[in-house]
């Protein structure tokens, strides 16, 4: 008898939405494979903002402020999955939980999303986006494999 893979929807809001830094994550076969579903949005208000000397966007779990947060929905099978958690540091940088998520066919659907628990206060009085984009005023830093959890309580 033939195993169905797993799959799994992941809502990305950052650097690997089409068009940013980290999307060939998600486009290379060696990391396995994803379905783009469509665009969607947070039930859940969240803090997304850019930090550390790597400007990286943090979704921060402070569910209920901030903003409703912008992105990507794809489903994933379970090595795409895997290689995610190792972009994202997982457990050890980035948590990850499931979310319910607005699609743009006015659908609500589980989507797996990372988060940072830990994290200073003052990141919560950084300008709060509602969409990430990498820009020339605040580039994204392709070093960003040097950085850890500890960054994020450093001064940038």
């Amino acid at each position: 008898m033939l195993r169905m893979a797993a799959w799994r929807r992941v809502f990305v809001y950052g650097t690997l939405k089409k068009g940013e830094p980290n999307h060939h994550w998600l486009t290379s076969v060696e990391n396995g494979q994803a379905r783009f579903l469509g665009k969607g949005t947070t039930a859940v208000k969240f803090p997304l903002v850019v930090g550390t000397r790597y400007n990286i966007p943090f979704l921060l779990a402070r569910p209920g402020k901030g903003t409703h947060i912008e992105g990507e929905i794809y489903e994933v099978d379970e090595a795409m999955f895997g290689k995610l958690d190792q972009l994202e540091d997982y457990p050890d940088y980035y948590d990850r939980e499931e979310q319910q998520i607005h699609t743009e066919q006015n659908e609500s659907i589980q989507c797996w999303l990372y988060l940072i628990r830990n994290f200073p206060d003052r990141l919560l009085s950084k300008k709060m986006l509602s969409s990430y984009h990498n820009t020339a005023e605040q580039p994204y830093n392709e070093n960003y494999l040097e950085s850890t959890p500890d960054d994020i309580w450093s001064d940038e």
